[in-house]
């Protein structure tokens, strides 16, 4: 055979060789408008496929600084934002106030009193809700400011069938709160 029979008559090989590289520009063409579909267009003209890639990225780059944003400004309503903690020369933590957690059971009635610093009113709401979950109803609830600490105070009674619940509310307490404590650092 020579050169123009070859031309004409190609290998099977190279002949399956271009239609898996024609199959693979359709699927990346069909990919790019997917893509392409996806992000929000500013301009109602014709952009090269290099341009929409970047558009894309740069819309994702922008989306994921959004939910950054939102995460913090959620963190912040919640409570859990840290304020920038440092370590003074003594190796303690300034700016942190490790929360303390105390339970009596008097009857029917459990008081709780939880200690804890101004960065850390989350750990209120968390107790609540272990309470509510163990069974019991919060009749009052206050709290104080004194200084970098909140003393808050609360209420609560219980069934006759929860006899003795208070130690094990009470562990329940501290591993939620002092586990919660420390995840956010």
């Amino acid at each position: 055979m020579n050169n123009t029979d070859m031309e004409n008559n190609p290998s099977p090989s190279r002949v399956d060789r271009k239609f898996i590289e024609r199959d693979r520009r359709n699927q990346m063409k069909a990919l790019f408008r997917r893509l392409n579909s996806l992000v929000p267009h500013q301009t109602s003209k014709a952009v090269s496929l290099p341009d929409q890639v970047e558009e894309a990225t740069n819309y994702i780059k922008k989306l994921q600084m959004n939910m950054e944003k939102m995460e913090k400004k959620k963190n912040k309503l919640l409570g859990i934002e840290r304020p920038n903690v440092s370590m003074n020369g003594g190796g303690e933590r300034v700016g942190f106030k490790s929360p303390r957690i105390e339970i009596r059971q008097m009857g029917s009635a459990v008081d709780v009193v939880l200690i804890t610093g101004l960065d850390s009113q989350f750990m209120f709401s968390e107790t609540i809700r272990v309470l509510h979950e163990e069974g019991l109803d919060v009749v009052n609830a206050s709290y104080n400011v004194i200084q970098d600490a909140v003393f808050h105070s609360i209420h609560c009674h219980q069934d006759e069938k929860f006899a003795n619940g208070a130690a094990r509310i009470s562990e329940r307490l501290k591993k939620s709160i002092y586990e919660s404590s420390y995840c956010a650092f």
